[in-house]
């Protein structure tokens, strides 16, 4: 016995040995999930079933392009609440009843916290700032950032959006000049997000409008592409949700995000180096200027402050998050405007009418604000494509989650409420809900900014559905309590002012009409990509207006 037990060792390979560990330990924890008994347990319901019991409908939800019409079509079978198996006997609750998301979003950083997986995802990426803190230090770093994303604060960065807007202009000018008939319309919002960030946030101009090439979007482009991550990087993600510890071995991807993280902690650090800067001579004076008057340059006058509110070097340093966060998301919801308004023409052309009136000069912050017709454009792109589709929390203590309408549970019974035991991962997806037909009418899915204007009546066209949900316009792109997104005035006033620009001195075509098909890219968020595209990319046809 003991020579055919050596002999079958010797032909173990490593992924062999790898492979039996890992399995011991997924025997280990579903023991120990059936071991142990709870007195509370989570309302059992209806909905779909995985086919794989290790991953369960985990990558279907990640391989989706259309997260909101994989939702539909399980709210239509099961439901406003439904159960999503994850594998390894884990089930998801996935609430889109507008109540109990409101329950559930007004307790983030309480009862629900972020989950294991998104903990160290975003540990790896950023550090321990904002968007990792939960409870006390989650008030206490949102407490100290709250002036710095005010809208005076933000409205000082109007001047750096413009900027940027007219160094695109003056780029696609050239190239028109030059004979080109399409831009790739993606890559130039993602180099203005990222300048509009570095100056802003920072005091740092990374040039990328410049043309210059800086590290930090090198290492961003990188992590979009799929062959960043190797198939034990996509292995170890998959079981993420189960084991989130996996996220901590050195994979490529986790690689990946220490490189970015050490990049963007780079500009961030120069922030950190004693004042006495200044005084080293005219170009160290303006940069120093530069960085008082950033978002980064404020949040370290917050660590100085004395009302036990000031953050460690480590949380200020962490903060490099809206880096991100604005690079992403800023970038996206642009290439979206310039999509549906190159989808419909007429839309392009009354935004366009509506500048007519700042002839000779750009609108200032409160003319943006009061602009109607930008303001149902900028709230509609943000209704049909929020850049994060999906909030996933886990429950930290046993929580009763009221619903709008009674529902009907797997045992057969009517409740009011879903009882949500300790543990428990609950979904609301975000993407969904804001294009419901339930909620906003049989014309939800389509672009439709004149649903947000007022007529004669004083009314518009947003039904009382959608009145009810209490985010940011009724809608939850922003998110909503503890965790409504902090920088969402910057976010739109950075988006206003590039679209007024680009607008008033260009019109925009898809290159095959309103035909042209629309895919989406899977980077760490969700881009959109005409198809047919190698990677993100969204080339437009462009034309000077005379």
């Amino acid at each position: 016995m003991s020579s055919l037990v050596e002999s079958f060792a010797r032909h173990l390979t490593r992924i062999d040995v790898a492979a039996a560990a890992l399995f011991v330990v997924l025997l280990a924890s579903i023991v120990s999930r059936r071991a142990s008994s709870r007195r509370v347990k989570t309302t059992k319901l209806n909905g779909p079933k995985g086919k794989n019991p290790i991953v369960g409908l985990f990558p279907t939800l990640l391989r989706s392009e259309n997260p909101a019409a994989l939702i539909e079509g399980w709210v239509k079978e099961f439901g406003p609440v439904f159960s999503l198996p994850m594998g390894l006997g884990r089930t998801n609750v996935t609430i889109t009843d507008v109540k109990a998301a409101s329950h559930f979003l007004a307790r983030d950083t309480g009862v629900y916290h972020q989950t294991g997986l998104a903990k160290i995802f975003i540990e790896n990426l950023f550090g321990r700032g904002l968007l990792w803190a939960e409870e006390d230090d989650h008030r206490r770093q949102r407490k100290a950032l709250t002036p710095a994303f005010s809208v005076s604060a933000t409205r000082s960065y109007l001047s750096v959006f413009y900027d940027s807007a007219y160094k695109i202009k003056s780029n696609w000018e050239t190239l028109l000049d030059n004979g080109s008939r399409m831009v790739e319309v993606q890559s130039w919002m993602n180099h203005a997000s990222l300048d509009d960030l570095g100056i802003a946030g920072f005091g740092h101009d990374f040039g990328a409008l410049d043309g210059k090439d800086p590290e930090v979007i090198k290492i961003f482009e990188a992590f979009e592409r799929p062959e960043s991550s190797g198939w034990v990087s996509k292995v170890l993600f998959i079981l993420g949700p189960a084991f989130p510890i996996l996220q901590r071995l050195p994979a490529r991807h986790n690689r990946t995000m220490k490189r970015i993280k050490s990049s963007m902690a780079a500009v961030a650090d120069m922030i950190l180096v004693p004042s006495g800067r200044k005084g080293s001579g005219a170009a160290d004076a303006d940069q120093a200027k530069s960085i008082d008057k950033s978002i980064m340059g404020l949040l370290v006058k917050a660590e100085t402050a004395s009302n036990g509110l000031s953050m460690s070097e480590e949380e200020v340093l962490a903060q490099n998050t809206l880096l991100f966060a604005g690079y992403e998301t800023t970038s996206i919801s642009l290439t979206w405007a310039l999509i549906e308004l190159s989808r419909h023409q007429d839309k392009q052309t009354a935004l366009r009418e509506e500048f007519a009136q700042f002839e000779g000069r750009d609108p200032t912050w409160e003319e943006l604000s009061g602009l109607p017709y930008l303001n149902s454009i900028t709230q509609e792109v943000l209704r049909l494509h929020p850049p994060l589709p999906n909030i996933n929390r886990t429950a930290t203590e046993d929580d009763v989650i009221p619903l709008s309408n009674p529902i009907t549970t797997a045992a057969g019974e009517t409740t009011t409420q879903l009882v949500v035991a300790k543990g428990t991962t609950v979904a609301c997806p975000i993407a969904f809900i804001n294009q419901s037909e339930e909620l906003w009418g049989p014309d939800a899915k389509e672009f439709k900014p004149e649903r947000w204007i007022e007529g004669a009546d004083g009314k518009d066209g947003i039904g009382a559905g959608a009145k009810a949900i209490q985010g940011y316009h009724h809608l939850l792109t922003f998110s909503d309590g503890p965790r409504l997104c902090l920088g969402r005035n910057f976010a739109i006033g950075n988006f206003k002012a590039t679209l007024s620009v680009l607008i008033r001195n260009f019109s925009f075509e898809l290159p095959d009409g309103v035909v042209t098909k629309i895919g989406s890219h899977r980077g760490i968020l969700a881009r959109p990509k005409l198809e047919g595209q190698n990677g993100p990319k969204v080339p437009l046809i462009v034309k000077r207006i005379e």
